[in-house]
């Protein structure tokens, strides 16, 4: 299947990257492309399909392998920016993704199979792997070794590495390199080795240095040709490398997306990437003001240690409160139940029996004004939708939709974050009209399968401010301006 990595080579202009002992501002590029899908239809029927592949492949999983990092959707592909090495200095493009806490790229010589589709061959040409062949291999008695083997001990990554039985008897490993590792995910794998080497963000100032960087290195990929930068929690993410130079950065990072409706003339202005903290907190209410932070704790997941999961009280459609199961407000000693805040699915996933009430009482609300649009449906994979007629209303008129997370923290979402109006939407008989639709999916049973009860897409947090406090273990929204806060931030 066709995804979203056209712009992903091209080079990310950072400016007026600012750096202060407490911050850094990074610009995350989203790579829509407007030719790499013939209509919104499909990019909208693209991205519904794979974030149901990412969500449930955390299910089919979730029992076999501590990590599970999966491929972001079309039309949500957030990249960055690094440079590897010294000398010479090589500069690799990267998604930024929340549910993985690994950094890792193709390294030159690199094959991948089956990827003729995944990516612009005239745009990327010019842009080959990385050589890693200054770097030096993580050996096998390395934490971050065990870490990407699923923290395997020692003396086992000794064997896998067919080391000799003294060896292994006296723990020294010293002298081995740690083995490959093997990633799968969702319609794709990658085998990859650990590194270290110097990792740096190119032109700020003063420059941001890790001199012992730990990355993974792929040769040879299934359907994977771009590398991710994982922001997850786990001693080989970003975050967590970050925090061992400087504490204050790596103590906590936000995004604010640029809502973007699936145009790419919209997207003028990068969204900001904040590493570390940049501003005083502010005292919040119920359900928050613009600017004001609303913080929900974050849930420990035994089995999925590096997912950012929080808990769901209940979903409010108008004034119809809709209760959360058990399933989503916390999460059990088999790492089952929450919902992970997810920067690299592009829609939320429900729950089926919390969905189904949500979708009834937005559709008993909606349904008597406007007709439904079951033609689009089948062509977004997305639904309800409805029809409207533009020269009445110039967007359909549907109720609001509330998050309610623990903590007394209810998020209030604009209309756009939700509710999708496409331009062309066909009736099925040849007759163009407008459509809107519902961008919120059916994730399924939760009874039926283990692992996260929910995930929050990152089509749902545009125009929030949404900050990873590693340090008081929470996560908060704030509604903001994006592009302006990109610009304040950079001012000067």
């Amino acid at each position: 299947m066709a995804s979203f990595i056209s712009l992903l080579f091209f080079a990310i202009a950072i400016e007026h990257l600012s750096l202060s002992s407490s911050q850094i501002v990074l610009p995350l590029t989203h790579s829509l492309s407007e030719t790499e899908f013939n209509h919104t239809h499909n990019l909208l029927k693209a991205a519904s399909v794979r974030s149901t592949t990412r969500f449930r492949h955390h299910h089919r999983h979730h029992q076999n392998q501590r990590q599970i990092s999966l491929p972001l959707s079309p039309g949500s592909d957030y990249t960055l920016s690094f440079s590897l090495g010294s000398n010479p200095t090589q500069t690799i493009s990267l998604y930024m993704d929340t549910g993985s806490d690994l950094v890792w790229f193709p390294c030159a010589p690199f094959e991948c199979i089956l990827c003729e589709d995944k990516y612009d061959t005239t745009v990327t040409a010019d842009a080959t792997p990385p050589n890693v062949s200054s770097a030096s291999r993580v050996s096998c008695n390395s934490p971050a070794c065990s870490a990407v083997h699923s923290s395997l001990p020692s003396s086992d990554l000794c064997a896998i590495a067919r080391c000799p039985l003294e060896t292994i008897e006296t723990s020294d490993c010293s002298s081995f390199s740690c083995p490959p590792f093997y990633y799968a995910y969702g319609d794709g794998s990658l085998i990859a080795r650990l590194y270290r080497d110097s990792f740096s963000i190119p032109y700020s100032s003063p420059s941001l240095h890790l001199p012992n960087f730990t990355f993974g290195c792929a040769h040879t990929a299934l359907a994977e040709p771009i590398g991710v930068a994982g922001f997850g929690q786990g001693i080989l993410s970003l975050p967590a490398q970050l925090a061992h130079v400087s504490p204050q950065l790596g103590s906590q990072f936000s995004y604010c997306l640029i809502s973007h409706s699936f145009d790419v003339n919209r997207i003028r202005r990068p969204s900001p990437l904040i590493l570390g903290r940049y501003q005083k907190e502010k005292r919040s209410g119920n359900e928050g003001g613009d600017g004001e932070f609303l913080y929900t704790p974050m849930l420990d997941n035994p089995k999925h240690p590096y997912f950012y999961c929080v808990g769901l009280e209940a979903v409010s459609v108008g004034s119809t409160r809709i209760p959360a199961s058990q399933s989503l407000k916390r999460v059990n000693r088999e790492g089952n139940g929450g919902m992970v805040v997810d920067s690299g699915t592009t829609f939320t996933m429900l729950p089926a029996g919390l969905y189904k009430t949500m979708v009834a009482e937005f559709d008993h609300r909606v349904g008597q004004v406007y007709e439904r649009a079951t033609v689009v449906e089948d062509q977004t994979g997305l639904g309800p939708c409805y029809y409207y007629d533009d020269s009445v209303d110039k967007f359909p008129k549907v109720p609001k939709l509330v998050f309610h997370f623990v903590g007394n923290a209810s998020v209030v979402l604009p209309s756009r974050n939700y509710f999708f109006g496409l331009t062309n939407g066909g009736d099925g008989g040849g007759k163009k009209r407008k459509a809107g639709c519902l961008m919120v999916m059916n994730g399924g049973d939760d009874a039926e399968s283990g692992g996260p009860a929910a995930t929050l897409g990152n089509y749902q947090q545009q125009g929030f401010e949404v900050v990873y406090d590693l340090e008081k273990r929470r996560v908060g929204f704030a509604r903001k301006q994006c592009a302006s806060l990109w610009q304040t931030l950079n001012r000067g």
